[in-house]
């Protein structure tokens, strides 16, 4: 296994139980890759994901986890000085979005519904297979099911079927923002969908409209804190490793996939040495394969032609004191959403008026925080690439941002111990992120989530994982596609063929 990033631990966790021998190779001193954290002077900052749905498809495999549900998912203020609180019960969420824009409350239910045929669908097709071949894993989470149950595809455990209607269910050929108005006429409920774009480091205005299904995970299945922070679930899965008998080397690079024209045969890593393999797993950006560990110039046009994801400018600020009223997430948007899309998107600038997320974990978890004070972790949506090239360096763009959370109800003047800060070079050089996009190629287009490179690659023995390939980025598609990839192995080196069973070895 090339790098030991969530999709792959969960792959290399199913093939050590299916008896295989499995050694993961990771470059950084900790498994998780982007599930990590920053700790400074007893402030505790989460760096990735922040929030975990559909915790099922790790609970399935044993992984233990200390989860607490949040009743207020998210708050949403607009530039207006509004405001939308999304919860758990969609039928509160809808007397919610009645209260901020009354008569829109009938379109939130009507979204909701849509949502969930949505899910309904990619569940049994995009989520449950890889983009090259027919559907090898089951639902992450059969209807009925309860939280925790078992559902990892076992042998035998029949496969979904796709349905005549899946296709159209997933609004082929309409984008996210197309969704938005056809179900809202209020402008901020148009750009709060939008938001979920942001989710695939894309673009409302050319994403496809099926992103729309995350309502449906976020109140169908809830969203999820991890007491201690979200890198616990790293952890977590570290530790189930090791109980597997996968052997991990940390701090050991892999330089070069060794193939021959129609098979893999191992691995190099940075000191030399040569290590044989019948399986190679990478879990790293797929550019990154095809552009160095294995150059293959086609496919390297071909993820090119995609266009980057966004990045993100990340502010951690230890703030003096408790914010009264401060929810665990909560999103303030700018004043004008096609202008700060085209900013990352097009002019490939940051935002002069960004939307900034903040997440602030001292709600729920006094762990993160000193006594009398908050962790807040800032994000803003930028593009990908160099930020010596911004219009005003990273510090400068801060107070900026700070600016414009000052202006509308979030003033941290006087009360800032520190802010660090990290850029999409940071998100390069830590984890070789192409350009330092969070999500590698960008879903341009209603169609783009079928153009992402697949799970198996062009030799035999090769398969791919992360949030650069099918099916995509975040903690839920990162997990279901390191469940793809130990299905694939299961296939194409079924054991009673007397396969030695030996991966990344």
């Amino acid at each position: 296994m090339a790098g030991g990033g969530v999709g792959g631990m969960v792959a290399a966790l199913l093939l050590a139980r299916d008896g295989h021998d499995v050694r993961i190779y990771e470059r950084l001193p900790r498994l998780g890759g982007k599930l990590a954290e920053h700790r400074r002077d007893g402030f505790t900052f989460s760096i990735g994901p922040s929030l975990l749905t559909l915790p099922g498809l790790f609970l399935d495999l044993g992984v233990p986890l200390d989860l607490l549900e949040l009743d207020e998912l998210c708050r949403y203020r607009f530039a207006d000085g509004s405001t939308l609180s999304t919860y758990r019960d969609p039928e509160r969420t809808a007397e919610a979005v009645d209260r901020l824009a009354p008569g829109e409350g009938r379109g939130w239910r009507a979204f909701h519904r849509w949502a969930e045929r949505c899910l309904d669908a990619s569940t049994r097709t995009f989520f449950a297979g890889p983009l090259s071949g027919p559907v090898v894993e089951p639902p992450f989470r059969p209807a009925g099911q309860r939280l925790g149950e078992s559902a990892s595809g076992e042998p035998g455990r029949p496969l979904p079927r796709p349905r005549p209607g899946d296709l159209l269910a997933v609004a082929p050929g309409r984008t996210l923002h197309g969704l938005a108005c056809r179900f809202f006429r209020d402008a901020r409920l148009r750009q709060y969908v939008g938001r979920y774009a942001t989710y695939a480091g894309s673009n409302p205005y050319r994403a496809p409209a099926a992103l729309g299904c995350v309502p449906a995970i976020e109140h169908g299945d809830g969203g999820w804190y991890v007491r201690g922070g979200l890198p616990r679930l790293a952890d977590a899965l570290a530790a189930s490793l090791d109980k597997a008998g996968v052997e991990v080397r940390l701090e050991t690079e892999i330089t070069e996939v060794l193939a021959g024209a129609e098979r893999v045969v191992g691995v190099r890593t940075a000191l030399g040495e040569v290590v044989r393999a019948d399986i190679v797993i990478v879990n790293a950006d797929a550019a990154a394969l095809y552009g160095r560990l294995l150059p293959d110039r086609a496919r390297l046009r071909r993820i090119a032609r995609l266009g980057l994801s966004s990045s993100a400018f990340l502010m951690l600020a230890a703030v003096e004191g408790r914010t009264e009223g401060l929810p665990h997430h909560s999103v303030v948007f700018s004043a004008d959403c096609r202008r700060e899309f085209g900013d990352i998107f097009e002019r490939r600038r940051p935002p002069e008026d960004p939307t900034v997320y903040i997440g602030c974990p001292a709600v729920a978890d006094d762990t993160q925080a000193p006594a009398g004070a908050e962790s807040w972790s800032m994000l803003v949506n930028v593009p990908a690439g160099d930020p010596g090239r911004w219009p005003r360096p990273p510090e400068a763009y801060a107070e900026l941002v700070l600016e414009r959370l000052a202006s509308r109800g979030h003033d941290l003047s006087g009360r800032l111990r520190f802010l660090d800060l990290l850029t999409p070079a940071d998100l390069r050089d830590r984890y070789g992120a192409w350009g330092g996009a969070i999500y590698g190629g960008a879903y341009g287009g209603p169609f783009a989530p079928f153009r992402r490179p697949g799970n198996r690659g062009p030799r035999r023995g090769l398969y791919l994982v992360g949030g650069s390939v099918h099916p995509g980025g975040g903690l839920p598609l990162v997990a279901m596609g390191g469940r793809i990839v130990a299905a694939l192995v299961r296939r194409d080196f079924p054991r009673s063929a007397g396969h030695p069973g030996k991966a990344s070895r």
